[in-house]
């Protein structure tokens, strides 16, 4: 904006209100910097809206000062534009103008541009902040406030092995002498440096409440005391009188502070920091002593090191509250850049309150840095009270001075690893650092990496060694020099003697010895200022032996200044030295896992689910106690209600993590999560798999399969209505995208309607509508690719088509091997395995799997079951997995009829039977059609989930 006069008729407001506007809102921004008075003048419409206005002078190399004047109106248009816009001409109170310098007595004029002016004192301003208030230095990692109450304790003698002394009377030194701002910011720096959960090796140490990690404030500064730690004298404070840092002066020039203060390990590192400026900010994690040690060490024996080979030293940050940093990509991008989000955890564990009842309880014993600890167990209240958080009964705070300690019981039965992730998901459990390392180098902020920072430290510090050794060669020399003088006193004494008592005043008694013996000035006064107790010889021996330690000292300091590499040796020493004495263990665990990222799979509990779908392709989700158990030929319980000309086409058990892979009868397979089927319940009608998977038009899903881990030794089985069959390797389904991929290659008019999950060492059992079967061990089916189509499977008879498919598992194998080798010795053993066979017409039974043959692929097969003209084999089960107490089958078989009707009854109901027998009915279909389809469930995982109060929920297996 520029401000320029205007025609007399027309005032500024009215030609340019906006403009007016918003320099006055910029104006008053600056109020207390600069004053410009407006005299009265013939604008009138400037003088009603703002008789005073305030606006911040730069910072520039200063001007001559000028009194307030009043502004002239420009007459003529060409007056106007060679002035331009922006302009103020200036007049003295005379009412004389001029150029600058020339015209007239007097005249000042001074043109400027009111957002340049505006500009550049912002920018002053902005630059005052950064420097002296929010932004460390890079080389003491100090601001300035920090490095002023540091160097006044030390000036009170507050050291590490003094009294304590009021906070009061060092806050009042800082005052008085250094910091002319508030005394509660100051008091809060001091407080800050006291306490070990916000420093990881705190500067101060304190004496009396000095706040707490809940937040509570510390008492006022009257009541605490606070002295130096060792540490930070050493680390600090040493050598501060030897000029190894720059003295300036304070506010009122009435005395010097340290610009500096000589550190001797990177405390901007060790200690962190954290500031908002103007337009900028910092944030630097904190740190482990002993790592940056070494990280120091490693930088100055290799100059060129990588950031890993500096990571093997330091890994990563050590928060003073402890926590798990979850993986390392933040680290590595905030090491590099400056800028990167490091994710923490709270450190937790599991107690079990209750064995019998399996009730637990989670342990809080370590929160994320810069959390507030009643804040978080407020929050867990809160959404536990919401229902947001379920699964939790109490919460308790028994934190005390032996640690933290927050117990968060929870009901029977709940997971307390879903609790866990749902309050990392949901509080200050987890939280993340966002590191910034903005430092101030060379008197301007810089944002820098962790080799860049190591870097810049070692260049202060070997800047401060030098002028350390510069400084103590400086006293060795003058105080070597006084010495020899002395001795050249005493080897000639009597005549010493003689000369001053010849002398009738002290200023010629100096000049007589400098002439006799060729002394200085300063030697002549040493001999004259000796006492006369150390003219013996023994005094005169003292003074010779310090004379050659002063020598070699002297020859020592000269060859480190005259070496770089013996300045690094000592920065490293030095370093090391801190190191041995000040060395604490690591706080913070260090991760290698995805970030501390939480998935959807992370907060679901991995419960078993009965999964239907029918052959529209509604899928639906149900708890696995959905259907009681019910005796041999009974009706059953009905699925749900099915959409019109609808029928139940699978119904299968996963778990709630589990991967299930979709095949559709086109030879296409698709995946997708268990836990993303909408759980619903046994009356509803499910949700189309057109909203879960991207299936095309006419496609139908035929066989699902849930995968929980895709082993390099596990293989999937396909069969297809017209008996082609292939193994394929789990590993190929690992990774499906969205639109599917190819399963099978299908000829013209086949469809896939069977598969299962093996491993060479187990046996498939196929059979076909009209009961012939076929076992052929896995092996002998050729592993192939996805995209083939396999080979012929059963040679079916015209009209006939395969029905049904089951794996024999290894873990069956030698039981499979003793019955058939009993077999052949008694032809009757009706023992297990057996094949459990079910009809059409609902009727089932079992046969020994010692009455069937293992045979290759591409036959005929042997006959199971002998069907009525009407009736057909609907599915067959390898079954004898468990047994009971009587040695009979525990399991389950859960039947569905075309309806939606289901009947769960036990294996060992349904009687044994031989190959030729028609079986016994399993359930009653007057009016509920064919059965469609069969799922067996595992005894095992039924006796696992069985409660007293609900006997039949039991946990399922297809």
């Amino acid at each position: 904006m520029k401000l320029h006069t205007l025609n007399p008729q027309t005032s500024f407001v009215q030609s340019n209100p906006m403009a007016f506007s918003t320099g006055i809102r910029l104006l008053r921004c600056y109020h207390h910097h600069f004053t410009f008075t407006a005299i009265p003048s013939r604008v009138s419409g400037l003088r009603k809206a703002s008789s005073e206005l305030r606006f911040l002078s730069s910072v520039t190399p200063p001007r001559k000062q000028v009194r307030p004047v009043s502004a002239r109106r420009k007459v003529t248009e060409e007056e106007v534009g060679d002035e331009g816009n922006g302009s103020v001409i200036l007049r003295d109170r005379d009412g004389n103008e001029g150029g600058g310098g020339g015209g007239g007595g007097g005249e000042r004029i001074v043109h400027t541009e009111l957002h340049k002016e505006a500009t550049e004192a912002y920018m002053s301003y902005a630059m005052s902040v950064l420097l002296g208030r929010a932004l460390p230095d890079v080389r003491d990692g100090l601001k300035p406030v920090h490095r002023r109450i540091l160097y006044a304790m030390h000036e009170l003698g507050l050291s590490s092995k003094k009294p304590y002394k009021k906070c009061a009377r060092v806050v009042g030194e800082v005052l008085g002498k250094f910091h002319p701002h508030g005394d509660n910011a100051v008091y809060d720096s001091l407080v800050r440096m006291a306490q070990d959960f916000s420093l990881r090796s705190p500067l101060i140490r304190g004496h009396g409440n000095f706040g707490s990690i809940d937040a509570d404030p510390p008492a006022a500064m009257r009541y605490t005391e606070c002295r130096l730690e060792a540490l930070t004298e050493a680390m600090l404070l040493a050598d501060l009188e030897q000029n190894t840092v720059d003295f300036v002066p304070n506010f009122d020039n009435s005395q010097k502070e340290p610009s500096l203060l000589p550190a001797r390990i990177p405390n901007l590192l060790l200690n962190g920091a954290s500031g908002i400026a103007v337009g900028m900010a910092t944030n630097i994690p904190p740190h482990n002593l002993g790592e940056l040690v070494d990280a120091l060490s490693a930088l100055i024996h290799n100059p060129e090191a990588t950031l890993q080979e500096l990571l093997e030293y330091m890994p990563g940050p050590d928060f003073p509250t402890g926590g798990i940093i979850m993986g390392n990509i933040g680290i590595l991008e905030a090491y590099r850049t400056g800028r990167g989000r490091v994710v923490i955890r709270g450190k937790t564990d599991i107690e079990l309150l209750d064995a019998k009842t399996k009730r637990a309880a989670i342990i809080i014993q370590e929160i994320p840095y810069q959390t507030n600890k009643a804040s978080l167990v407020e929050k867990i209240a809160d959404l536990v009270e919401n229902k947001t958080l379920e699964g939790v009964s109490d919460i308790r705070d028994e934190s005390d001075r032996s640690g933290m300690r927050v117990v968060i019981e929870l009901k029977r039965g709940s997971d307390p690893a879903i609790v866990l992730n749902n309050l990392y998901r949901l509080t200050a459990l987890q939280s993340s650092f966002s590191c910034n390392m903005v430092g101030i180098l060379n008197g301007q902020p810089k944002l820098m990496g962790l080799k860049e920072l190591l870097q810049a430290f070692l260049d202060f510090r070997c800047s401060v060694v030098e002028r350390r050794a510069k400084y103590k060669l400086s006293q060795a020399q003058e105080r070597s020099h006084i010495v020899e003088g002395i001795i050249i006193g005493l080897d000639n004494l009597d005549e010493v003697i003689n000369t001053i008592r010849k002398a009738s005043s002290h200023a010629l008694a100096t000049a007589n010895l400098r002439k006799e013996f060729e002394l200085t000035e300063k030697q002549a006064e040493a001999i004259l200022d000796i006492s006369l107790r150390r003219l013996t010889a023994l005094e005169r021996n003292k003074f010779v032996d310090e004379g050659k330690s002063l020598r070699a000292q002297i020859s020592k300091l000269e060859e480190l200044l005259s070496s770089k590499k013996q300045i690094l040796q000592l920065i490293e020493e030095e370093a090391l030295e801190i190191k041995d004495k000040y060395f604490t263990p690591r706080r913070s665990q260090l991760e290698d896992t995805d970030s501390g990222n939480l998935e959807d799979i992370d907060v679901i509990p991995n419960e078993e689910m009965l999964l239907a779908i029918s052959e529209k392709g509604y899928v639906k989700r149900m708890k696995p106690d959905t259907f009681n158990l019910q005796n041999r030929g009974t009706i059953g319980k009905s699925v749900g209600k099915l959409r019109v000309n609808d029928a139940m086409s699978d119904f299968l058990v996963c778990r709630a993590h589990d991967k299930v892979l979709y095949f559709s009868d086109k030879g296409t397979v698709y995946s997708s999560p268990a836990y993303k089927i909408p759980e619903c319940s046994r009356t509803a009608a499910g949700t189309p798999l057109i909203q879960i998977l991207s299936l095309s038009d006419g496609e139908r899903i035929t066989s699902i399969i849930p995968v929980s881990e895709f082993a390099g030794d596990q293989y999937l089985v396909m069969l297809t209505v017209n008996g082609y069959i292939k193994k394929v390797s789990l590993n190929y389904f690992a990774s499906i995208r969205s639109t599917g991929i190819i399963a099978i290659q299908l000829v013209p008019g086949d469809e896939l309607k069977w598969v299962k999950c093996c491993s060479n060492n187990d046996f498939v059992a196929m059979a076909s509508l009209n009961g012939m079967v076929i076992l052929t061990p896995c092996a002998n089916i050729r592993a192939l690719g996805r995209n083939t189509r396999g080979s012929v499977a059963m040679r079916l008879k015209d009209g006939d088509k395969v029905a049904s498919m089951d794996i024999i598992p290894d873990a069956l194998q030698k039981e499979l091997d003793m019955t058939l080798a009993v077999h052949q010795r008694n032809r009757r053993s009706m023992n297990g395995p057996w094949l459990l066979f079910v009809s059409e017409s609902g009727y089932g039974k079992r046969v020994p799997v010692s009455r069937f043959r293992a045979s290759p692929l591409n036959r005929v097969g042997l006959i199971g079951y002998k069907f009525s003209s009407e009736d057909r084999l609907a599915a067959v089960f390898v079954v004898g997995f468990s047994f009971g107490e009587d040695g009979e089958s525990d399991e389950q078989v859960v039947l569905v009829s075309q309806s939606g009707t289901v009947n769960r009854i036990k294996v060992r109901d349904i009687s044994i039977q031989s190959r030729y027998a028609r079986g016994v009915i399993l359930m009653r279909l007057e009016h509920a059609g064919k059965i469609q389809s069969a799922s067996m469930i595992s005894a095992a995982d039924a006796d696992s989930d069985s409660d007293p109060e609900v006997e039949d929920a039991a946990a399922v297996e297809a």
